[in-house]
């Protein structure tokens, strides 16, 4: 059987932790900041995780994160 194929765009985009979970950065934050409030860029500073319900799709598009 030949290898899986990881997809190099989410390889990018998402980081799995120890626990099996996948890191993400919030969007929003690149472009067009004037109108954005200090409070909600800090905010957008920091990372998250992909909710649960997205988990699997994630999953498939890294099969060996």
């Amino acid at each position: 059987m030949p290898k899986m194929k990881t997809h190099k765009g989410a390889s990018k985009r998402y980081r799995k932790t120890g626990t099996g979970k996948f890191k993400r950065a919030h969007a929003f934050k690149r472009h067009i900041l004037n109108k954005k409030t200090s409070k909600r860029k800090r905010h957008l500073r920091k990372g998250t995780y992909v909710h649960v319900a997205e988990q699997k799709k994630v999953m498939k598009l890294l099969p060996y994160a």
